[in-house]
């Protein structure tokens, strides 16, 4: 039950705050009256899934994959680093090329990030077209993906 209570109020903790480091994780769980380390965090991190991703303020913080398999999640993530073989703006859109067969993975990857900025997705064989409301959000959109490549 601690472990469920634990993971609960890091989830609560990394949708409320921009949190970085895990250090920063143990430090606002140790403030909220949960006894643990930085081990603990780094186990219950990878069991929800936990990825970094680059906010608006140009930092990274965690953030959940929403997915009700954590394998699936992890396995998307790598499907995403492996498959991606370009990522380019074009106005209000942003094309990934991927490998053949791979964009269907790829676009439902980028769909589970549930991005603010992305309208939609769609997909080809080997193309992903995502859509945003304007150049602005498909710059912060390429940005962000081109991060997670990383």
């Amino acid at each position: 039950m601690a472990r469920n209570s634990r993971q609960s109020k890091i989830l609560e903790l990394i949708s409320t705050k921009e949190i970085e480091t895990q250090d920063e994780l143990v430090a606002e769980l140790k403030a909220a009256n949960y006894d643990v380390t930085q081990a603990t965090i780094s186990r219950d991190i990878k069991e929800l899934g936990l990825i970094k991703i680059l906010t608006d303020s140009k930092k990274y913080k965690y953030a959940i994959v929403s997915t009700s398999n954590q394998a699936v999640s992890n396995k998307c993530l790598s499907i995403f680093k492996e498959c991606v073989i370009s990522i380019k703006n074009a106005m209000n859109l942003v094309v990934l090329k991927t490998l053949k067969g791979t964009a269907g993975m790829v676009s439902n990857f980028v769909d589970q990030l549930s991005l603010n900025q992305i309208m939609g997705c769609t997909f080809g064989e080997d193309t992903v077209m995502v859509i945003t409301a304007d150049v602005e959000d498909a710059y912060l959109v390429q940005q962000k993906l081109n991060d997670i490549l990383v």
